[in-house]
């Protein structure tokens, strides 16, 4: 089950939710969220739309500490992970994500091609709890 309800689909393949603005085409990630368009503040009429699952990766960094909350620490000591921010092909907006478990920061570098796919966040005894990263195209997740 998702760990945070409205962001992606559960399909085969996943896509993330955005919005697009009526008036003036611009895309929104989350799809109620703010976008790169500051002709749309306060602009909230929007269509759901699914966002492309390919991209570009535009930066990246590591984090040496825990992100907020939907993200649960799942080992101690805190291991550091890697963010990517993407520009999605076909919409040209950048959404930020965390690389898939295994990808190490010295195997990113500025353009190479990522895909979103699902990974869990945590488990409890009931569920599996998911969220969208970005992995390396054509590679499977490492597990």
């Amino acid at each position: 089950m998702p760990a945070v309800d409205g962001l992606f689909t559960m399909d085969d393949p996943p896509h993330l939710i955005g919005g697009k603005g009526r008036t003036r085409g611009s895309y929104f990630f989350p799809k109620d969220g703010a976008g790169g368009d500051p002709a749309c503040y306060g602009d909230d009429d929007r269509e759901e739309v699914l966002l492309s699952r390919t991209g570009t990766v535009w930066s990246y960094t590591t984090s040496s500490y825990p992100p907020p909350l939907p993200y649960m620490v799942t080992t101690e000591p805190f291991e550091p992970l890697v963010i990517a921010a993407v520009e999605l092909d076909d919409q040209k907006l950048v959404v930020c994500g965390q690389m898939v478990d295994g990808v190490d920061v010295a195997d990113m570098s500025v353009g190479m091609r990522v895909e979103m796919t699902l990974d869990t966040l945590y488990s409890d005894d009931d569920h599996d709890y998911l969220v969208w990263k970005w992995q390396p195209q054509d590679q499977d997740v490492p597990r």
